[in-house]
């Protein structure tokens, strides 16, 4: 079995990439480990300051906000940050899970009202480069009267732990699909000019389509009676987003090589092998 992968479009935030060579035992692996065991940086403590918080001029303000700390806690601990795959998880960090600068990143939040607080008043202790990625997520509203301080810890931990270690959404896979038309189907020609990427092979008897691409014109395809489908059970086509907490090729690069580790550690645990 001989694999490979290959890049089909790319952005900021999202990826879509061919796999080709593999079974589809071996997709799905690769699927399950984008979606759960990649590791991300998140806020997973939060201290607040309880009482009276007073400012320059004698003002007054109170630590009570509209909803519970632990809401805040909770949209603090789902805000995108920049994650070094670099980082030790704490469970496997020198100062024994205690939390120090090679697994662990601080943050502090002071604000006063009235005014939005946003995830970008979170402000990280000693490197700048671990400031949220998305500065305009809501946190909590305060009036005049309310202010909120606040320190939190941020580790790395992977989403098959909590919710908050998530870095992709929407991961998929699908196998290559070929779609053969004749050439004399009337709204081929339409489709041919509309949806470059997707033809395959053309000649004066068919057309031949793919669907790695998305477009609303092959959907046509369907309609037409000489329509013939192909599909390869050893041909994927994935596609899956990220948070901003890491670029999709950092995901992938690491995806794949984690699978390959955990694959041979179960070679190794086999008797005889």
């Amino acid at each position: 079995m001989s694999e490979e992968i290959k890049i089909l479009e790319e952005g900021e935030n999202w990826i879509r990439f061919e796999v080709s060579g593999v079974t589809p035992s071996y997709a799905n692996a690769l699927r399950r480990t984008l979606i759960n065991d990649i590791p991300k940086l998140a806020i997973s403590k939060v201290n607040f300051h309880h009482g009276e918080i007073r400012q320059e001029g004698d003002k007054v303000f109170s630590s009570l906000t509209s909803i519970f700390d632990e809401m805040i806690a909770s949209r603090l601990g789902m805000i995108p940050l920049p994650t070094d795959l670099k980082m030790n998880e704490r469970e496997t960090c020198s100062c024994g899970g205690k939390g120090c600068p090679l697994c662990t990143v601080n943050y502090s939040l002071f604000m006063t009202g009235p005014g939005m607080v946003k995830s970008g008043n979170l402000v990280p202790v000693g490197d700048p480069s671990f400031a949220p990625v998305d500065k305009e997520i809501p946190i909590v509203e305060l009036n005049e009267r309310q202010a909120v301080m606040i320190d939190a810890e941020a580790y790395m931990g992977r989403a098959r732990d909590h919710a908050r270690f998530q870095v992709t959404s929407g991961v998929s896979y699908k196998y290559g699909r070929l779609l053969r038309v004749s050439a004399r189907e009337p709204e081929v020609e339409e489709i041919v000019k509309n949806a470059p990427k997707n033809v395959v092979k053309r000649d004066d008897r068919e057309v031949v389509f793919n669907e790695d691409f998305p477009s609303k014109y092959i959907a046509k395809l369907y309609r037409m009676d000489s329509l013939v489908v192909e599909e390869d059970d050893r041909r994927f086509i994935f596609y899956f987003e990220t948070d901003g907490s890491l670029k999709p090729r950092e995901v992938l690069d690491y995806a794949l090589e984690r699978l390959v580790s955990r694959l041979e550690s179960i070679v190794e645990k086999v008797p005889g092998e």
